[in-house]
């Protein structure tokens, strides 16, 4: 049995993170005291572990083959499903808008550009996105390709 430091509790060892230093050979502080910590020390600099956390997802190797198996697992699916239902659910209008240019191109009442529209990049026609200014006009869009679309939302985003 050990005393954690934090919450002043008596606990068995299995309460301890193991620690090689330390006298006894684990932590002076329970798990649930040093996860409450971890967590408050996120919040609390949340912009900097945003910053963090899409740096390493970027150049740690590990993290890639990490999120890459995790693409191919049946809980990825299911959470990928999960969530596309709760956004669907959430935003009908632009679901609405989706669906009508998908048609629109579909039937060829709307033809896809083949060039970016803000780049002028050729793109695959499926690397060619459809941005939506206003839902309420579902076939007034800018074709934009990948990543000037991701910028596009960016800016929106600074500009909101």
């Amino acid at each position: 049995m050990k005393i954690c430091f934090k919450c002043e509790v008596e606990k068995p060892f299995s309460c301890f993170y193991k620690h090689s230093k330390m006298v006894d050979g684990y932590l002076n502080k329970c798990k649930e005291c040093a996860k409450s910590d971890a967590r408050k020390n996120r919040s609390e600099n949340i912009e900097y572990y945003k910053e963090y956390d899409a740096w390493r997802f970027q150049n740690d190797p590990r993290v890639k083959e990490r999120h890459k198996r995790y693409g191919k697992t049946i809980a990825y699916k299911e959470s990928m499903a999960k969530s596309t239902k709760k956004w669907v659910r959430n935003n009908p209008e632009k679901r609405a808008a989706h669906i009508i240019l998908g048609n629109a191109v579909k039937y060829g009442k709307v033809i896809k550009p083949s060039n970016c529209e803000k780049c002028g990049s050729q793109v695959k026609s499926k690397n060619l996105h459809a941005h939506h200014h206003d839902y309420t006009k579902p076939i007034d869009v800018n074709w934009l390709c990948v990543q000037c679309h991701v910028n596009e939302h960016k800016d929106g985003e600074n500009n909101a």
